[in-house]
């Protein structure tokens, strides 16, 4: 087993990515990673996967790996290798394994200086030995994605089935309901005010202790990515909101991103950004509450409520206003008893998700340093 001792310049080049305003962006399946990962999709690529992309503005110091083409916009760099040298799924490993936010150019606009990038010094297994690191690493995240692709068949179920029972109006009985005006007979529509709080709890300043903390950037569609760790003191000045077990949380920045989550069974400790809305459902079923929230139809209409050009947001106030049409109880009761079922295994695979991840963080410094010998 063989390292030298090198600077990253000597093994990858991190190349700039290229601008693509949503404007242009043409309806297709290539995907368009920014710094906090895929922010859309576009019909043309100019990166031939599989690849490596690290954030290069906004989350400084993101890496993510892509197996497919794709689009680096201009807040990312994506990386070029020899792969005499290094692979380009090894490169991904060694990113990660380097405290690249840290490298920020300027306090005022942050940004990864690639400068002092290229200059960390690392150790570079021969290739062979890299080869072997791969085939340990691989394994969890084999694990991580297989566990990843039953989360999104579970949810994909309870869509379908929302779609089916309250988009389609095929729910149990309906043959024996009458439909007035395109609404079934016992269904109301209403505020979203009247059925749920929205940001109903938050910490005081004068709060002690341990906070898990949910920002942004951490949550994807259905997702709660990552979490940080911090003494309240400490914590970020947007760390207030506090979440109940069947919350909602719904980015109010860019809510063309989807950024929104469903909370199950948190601790007591569990904080999110006030960039969120947390949404409690309150004479309503949580499980149907986050199905109507998080379709394509309430996402248009957050959309076009947003204030603001080049950071579009929306208030607390536009999702009170909001009007969704509410079933009778005893439909919404028996979809529940259907999703929740869902839910229970979605937690449970993120939680073995989690202490994959942890086993996985926790062994690659060790041997991207050779101090376990592969």
């Amino acid at each position: 087993m063989s390292f030298l001792s090198c600077k990253l310049k000597d093994a990858v080049e991190l190349a700039y990515g290229k601008a693509l305003p949503e404007r242009i962006r043409k309806d297709g399946e290539i995907p368009v990673y920014g710094s906090g990962g895929i922010g859309g999709y576009h019909n043309e690529s100019i990166v031939t996967g599989p690849g490596v992309i690290v954030g290069r503005k906004g989350t400084i110091g993101s890496v993510f790996y892509e197996k497919s083409d794709f689009y680096p916009i201009d807040t990312v760099y994506y990386v070029k290798t020899n792969p005499q040298k290094i692979g380009i799924r090894f490169a991904y490993y060694l990113l990660k394994n380097l405290n690249l936010s840290s490298l920020n150019s300027d306090a005022a606009v942050p940004g990864l200086n690639r400068d002092r990038a290229y200059d960390l010094t690392i150790k570079l297994p021969d290739v062979k030995t890299q080869s072997n690191i791969l085939q340990i690493l691989e394994k969890y995240d084999d694990l991580i994605e297989n566990n990843r692709r039953r989360i999104q068949l579970l949810e994909d179920a309870a869509r379908l089935l929302y779609r089916e029972w309250f988009i389609y109006l095929r729910f149990p009985g309906h043959e024996h309901v009458k439909i007035v005006d395109g609404v079934p007979e016992g269904w109301h529509k209403q505020r979203l005010d009247d059925v749920a709080v929205i940001n109903a709890e938050s910490l005081k300043s004068n709060f002690q202790g341990r906070i898990e903390y949910i920002d942004i950037s951490c949550v994807s569609t259905d997702s709660i990515d990552s979490t940080n760790w911090y003494e309240f003191e400490d914590a970020p000045g947007r760390a207030r909101r506090i979440l109940r077990d069947k919350d909602i949380i719904w980015s109010c920045v860019r809510p063309n991103r989807k950024s929104h989550a469903f909370i199950w069974q948190p601790h007591d400790r569990l904080i999110a950004s006030t960039g969120f809305a947390v949404i409690s459902a309150k004479t309503i079923s949580p499980f149907f509450l986050y199905q109507t929230l998080s379709t394509s139809e309430y996402v248009g209409y957050l959309t076009n409520n947003a204030g603001g050009v080049a950071y579009p947001a929306v208030t607390a106030k536009v999702f009170e206003d909001s009007i969704i049409l509410v079933p009778p109880n005893s439909i919404t009761d028996t979809f529940d008893s259907f999703v929740s079922k869902s839910y229970q295994q979605i937690n449970l695979l993120q939680q073995a998700n989690k202490k994959l991840i942890e086993a996985r963080d926790l062994l690659l410094p060790r041997l991207m340093s050779g101090e376990i010998s592969v």
